[in-house]
């Protein structure tokens, strides 16, 4: 009953619109919003730091209270925005509309089978397919994945064959906490074994002998994966062998095949730091160490067929370089440079073929495709014309093959599919992602600049608009977007459902700031650990720069954010709110202090090298410095939404749940303040590629109402 009362005084009452040719503007219900009760928390710090948490009850899923909680949010958010329902289905028929529901993807062939994805009219989920022999024959469905998510709320999954081509591992996870479960598939029959594993992780490594494959094991508390077993066919699951376990509480294990297939890998790693273990997959025994884990040494192996392996590491080399060693002796003493450290360039990856290298590399910010061949070291580069794009080797299982399929894409043209002759230099488009309706890349403009940031660090950053729309005055919207965390670099790419801004006049760009790598490994350096305001100065200094150059008119900028771009968005909204009319925060990580403090959250002490170690006291002061929730004021913020998945591993929702209680009670403006949360899904949101649609067009429908838009 209590539940029920707190959700019924959120009826929605009376909507009062007035018109004129120019927009619509709406006098928003005169409904209060929820009140979460203060329930006083004690944290004490190693140091002797005392913060009080008067919302850390809502850390509990199982308490009615909090579930009725964020029900009421919702409520009011539904209450809120009641007046743009309509708009928001609108919006996601229109982005909807441009997606060709019957699609597949390009096959790639791989000993005699041709493998694909492909989509049917209406449907939420991929159906992995293939063909043997040539793509005239007859149709196999792997799975489907329409039918395994039916009457599931929530569905991720992959498949992996086994090197016969005779089975297949079905990997899912229906409740969005990244805990999967393994079953077998025999492709000849269409049956699934009895063979069934529950609550894993990532992916699996088959054996060559195609009775076996390894899988890794997350902690339940935690999520940390701290164990690889094997699983032999037919036997019972309670008996895997257990193959190795991790015991340091800061790394986190997988496993994976090496090019070759020869070779199991097993890394483990975290922030900083990662090392590798191998298997011989034709005759399963002890793994063998290549080289121990040493602070601030990444490291990852592949095979390519002979006596080596190939191993891409920061040792000695902050912008990463390729080195060779034997597989009898793989310490780090043997290694000898194939590709060498440079100072202005970053390795990014290499694939590898018969007679040639692929090498994927970053310079000054722009991905780089380069062609080695192995007989006599002659090279090449791939062109590329637009002035801000992203390119990245593509899937490559073939060794012995002069084609090369890479992908490309810029904020003007769709995800595209080449295959690239490495001998003739002929590239062939396989396929460039349809787009229906009106669409024409040539209406739009992608451009690139560099902006100078407060302590001289010139930042790219990437700028799309619509040109007949476009009006460089200062008087048009914008919005602005970034991560800046893990070393992950935010590619100027194509979206389809950004097509609904653009087509509305915003200006959209892309902040490549520090704490990414589009810059090389220093750029991550200078964004990390006790270097981390860098990332949230550069991008209030992107913002401001849209402004000044009159890209974006001063008082209709928005940004967003998401996970630890949630962190940034919570940042920057403390330090300069003055900046942005509204933001969103997306599952976003706001309480960094007590996040590190417990070592029972997932996903946490293998982060102290990203964020910091708060038994550390100059760790813990600074990130206590910056942490949103810590430094939440009494003052004027923009317009808030901030969304959160109820199963969210990663971020967990009371992180979000919390900082918009403790909001309410601080901010001083009358902006709007909103807290969604899906029930049903966890750190991605929501599955399936429409009912994500539906999200977006809630988040679009939250800046279009603020600036009075309507259609």
């Amino acid at each position: 009953m209590k539940k029920l009362n707190l959700i019924l005084t959120l009826i929605c009452p009376q909507i009062i619109m007035s018109c004129s040719k120019k927009e619509s503007q709406v006098i928003l219900p005169d409904v209060q919003p929820p009140v979460a009760k203060v329930v006083p928390y004690e944290i004490l710090s190693t140091h002797g730091h005392l913060r009080v948490d008067n919302y850390y009850w809502l850390n509990d899923r199982e308490n009615p209270e909090v579930i009725a909680y964020l029900e009421a949010e919702n409520a009011y958010l539904d209450t809120m925005m009641g007046h743009t329902k309509l708009f928001q289905e609108n919006l996601f028929q229109e982005m909807k509309s441009r997606i060709k529901e019957d699609d597949s993807s390009v096959p790639y062939q791989l000993d005699g089978y041709f493998y694909y994805v492909r989509y049917v009219e209406g449907g939420e989920y991929p159906i992995y397919c293939r063909k043997k022999g040539n793509l005239d024959a007859p149709e196999e469905i792997i799975v489907d994945g329409n039918e395994l998510g039916k009457d599931k709320p929530y569905l991720n999954f992959y498949t992996s064959v086994s090197p016969d081509h005779n089975l297949a591992a079905i990997i899912m996870d229906t409740q969005g906490r990244n805990f999967y479960s393994i079953m077998i598939k025999d492709l000849r029959t269409g049956q699934l074994l009895d063979d069934r594993i529950e609550d894993t992780r990532g992916g699996i490594a088959w054996t060559n002998d195609n009775r076996s494959f390894y899988y890794s094991i997350p902690d339940k508390q935690t999520l940390r994966v701290f164990q690889v077993k094997r699983h032999i066919l037919g036997t019972v699951t309670q008996q895997d062998e257990l193959v190795f376990q991790e015991e340091d509480i800061t790394l986190d294990c997988y496993v994976t095949k090496t090019k070759s297939k020869k070779y199991v890998i097993i890394g483990s790693s975290r922030t900083d730091a990662s090392y590798a273990l191998f298997i011989d997959a034709d005759q399963p025994a002890k793994p063998q160490l290549i080289e121990k884990v040493k602070d601030n040494v990444q490291y990852h192996v592949d095979h390519a067929g002979g006596d080596n392996f190939y191993i891409h590491t920061n040792l000695d080399a902050v912008n990463y370089r390729l080195v060779q060693t034997p597989i009898s002796k793989p310490h780090a003493d043997n290694w000898k440079d194939v590709i060498p450290h440079r100072e202005n360039i970053f390795l990014e990856g290499v694939d590898y073929f018969k007679e040639y290298m692929a090498i994927q590399e970053t310079f000054e910010g722009l991905a780089k495709i380069r062609i080695v061949q192995w007989s006599d070291g002659s090279e090449h580069e791939l062109e590329f014309d637009e002035s801000a794009y992203s390119a990245g080797l593509g899937y490559n299982p073939n060794f012995d093959t002069q084609m090369l399929r890479f992908s490309y894409t810029s904020m003007t043209t769709p995800f595209s599919t080449y295959d690239y002759n490495m001998e003739s230099r002929e590239k062939i488009l396989m396929k460039e992602q349809p787009v229906l309706g009106d669409f024409d890349k040539n209406n739009y403009q992608t451009e690139r600049v560099m902006v100078t940031a407060r302590d001289g660090k010139r930042i790219p950053m990437s700028i799309v608009y619509r040109k007949d729309r476009f009006k460089k005055d200062g008087s048009i919207p914008g919005w602005i977007y970034a991560y800046g965390s893990y070393g992950y670099s935010m590619e100027p790419t194509f979206s389809s459902t950004r097509l609904s801004l653009l087509d509305r006049g915003f200006v959209y760009a892309i902040a490549h700031i520090r704490g990414g790598q589009e810059m090389g490994g220093e750029w991550y350096e200078d964004g990390k650990m006790m270097n981390k305001n860098n990332t949230f100065t550069d991008f209030i200094d992107c913002s401001k720069w849209l402004q000044d150059n009159d890209y974006v008119a001063k008082d209709k900028l928005f940004a967003s954010g998401g996970s630890a771009g949630g962190l940034l968005m919570g940042a920057v909204v403390n330090m300069d709110p003055k900046v942005y009319r509204g933001v969103i925060a997306a599952v976003p990580f706001v309480d960094v202090v007590t996040t590190m403090m417990d070592e029972s959250i997932p996903l946490t002490t293998f982060e102290w090298l990203e964020w910091g170690n708060p038994n550390i006291q100059e760790q813990y002061e600074y990130m206590l410095s910056y942490s949103p929730y810590d430094n939440v004021e009494e003052k004027d913020y923009p317009n808030l939404l901030v969304t959160t998945g109820l199963h969210d591993s990663q971020v967990q929702y009371w992180e979000p749940a919390k900082w918009v209680a403790l909001l309410r009670t601080k901010k001083k403006d009358a902006n709007r303040l909103y807290l969604y949360t899906n029930l049903d899904a966890g750190h991605g949101g929501a599955s399936g590629r429409f009912q994500r649609l539906k999200e977006i067009a809630q988040e679009y429908g939250f800046v279009f109402d603020i600036l009075g838009i309507y259609d």
